[in-house]
């Protein structure tokens, strides 16, 4: 029993020094944290600013260095992948896609609202994981300007890391209680939390191995639809590219569709000849 009420005393402790740490580097360990975060690093920055706005409403720090940090940080990390995005093209994509363990789809899904919404999305796109880790190289890719970019991103920052302080904020005395409970669990917390994110990692891994091998035997290479393009062979080839695509090789007669159309569209599809879906 002497020993159980030391441990809850030691976490108790451990907590307070946590809390003291962000209390005395609060700003610099913001703008370091989004930072990491916004360049690909999976480090979630919503826990610490919810933190943040607890002190803010402390009166331990201030709100708006608070945002500023928060934006000068995101700025710093998107303006360098909005370049690579101008620079590389869709290479830097699939590359963010690929550490999203959902590079199929990721591409295509961002592809997507930023064609329907326009640089307006990069007002929500932090609150979004998967728009969140492209938004700044496909607007670059689209060969946005540079300075209608930096206002629509700076909006955005300012909007998500202002909503999650005054959530912080708001809802400060639920999490102290839910430290408090945190800190009576001790080391049993991390292990759990660690726990559970290693099986959502798996998860994802798997589904993406799953994915992949279901594809693998139905794969043709480039260099095989060219030969049987050229041995004659009646194709029908379905480009699912993109309109953002920096691709300039046009594909003789094919036929350009979303994957999105591929179900809605699918009775203009012959059924009497092979049908080779195009992508990148």
């Amino acid at each position: 029993m002497e020993r159980s009420l030391r441990d809850r005393v030691t976490s108790h402790f451990t907590i307070g020094q946590l809390f003291a740490f962000v209390e005395r580097h609060g700003y610099a360990l913001l703008f370091l944290w989004v930072l990491a975060e916004q360049s690909a690093v999976p480090l979630p920055s919503v826990p610490l600013l919810l933190a943040a706005g607890a002190l803010i409403r402390a009166g331990k720090l201030h709100a708006l260095p608070a945002i500023a940090c928060c934006v000068v940080a995101a700025l710093i990390a998107d303006t360098i992948w909005f370049e690579l995005g101008r620079r590389r093209g869709r290479g830097v994509l699939k590359l963010l896609c690929r550490v999203s363990l959902e590079p199929d789809s990721c591409v295509r899904q961002t592809e997507n609202a930023f064609l329907k919404y326009g640089m307006s999305s990069l007002l929500v796109s932090k609150f979004v994981p998967g728009l969140n880790a492209v938004a700044a190289p496909l607007a670059g890719n689209s060969k946005a300007p540079f300075g209608r970019f930096l206002l629509y991103d700076a909006a955005g920052a300012t909007l998500w890391s202002g909503v999650y302080l005054l959530l912080g904020a708001l809802f400060s005395t639920q999490l102290e209680v839910i430290l408090g409970y945190a800190a009576t669990m001790g080391s049993s917390l991390l292990l759990l939390v660690i726990a559970l994110f290693g099986l959502w990692i798996a998860s994802k891994y798997l589904q993406r191995r799953m994915f992949l091998r279901k594809l693998q035997g139905d794969r043709i290479t480039p260099e095989e639809l060219r030969e049987r393009l050229d041995a004659g062979e009646d194709l029908v080839i379905v480009d699912l590219r993109g309109p953002l695509s920096e691709s300039a090789n046009v594909i003789p007669g094919a036929i350009r569709l979303s994957p999105e159309e591929l179900t809605s569209r699918d009775r203009e599809l012959p059924r009497d000849r092979d049908v080779i879906l195009f992508c990148s």
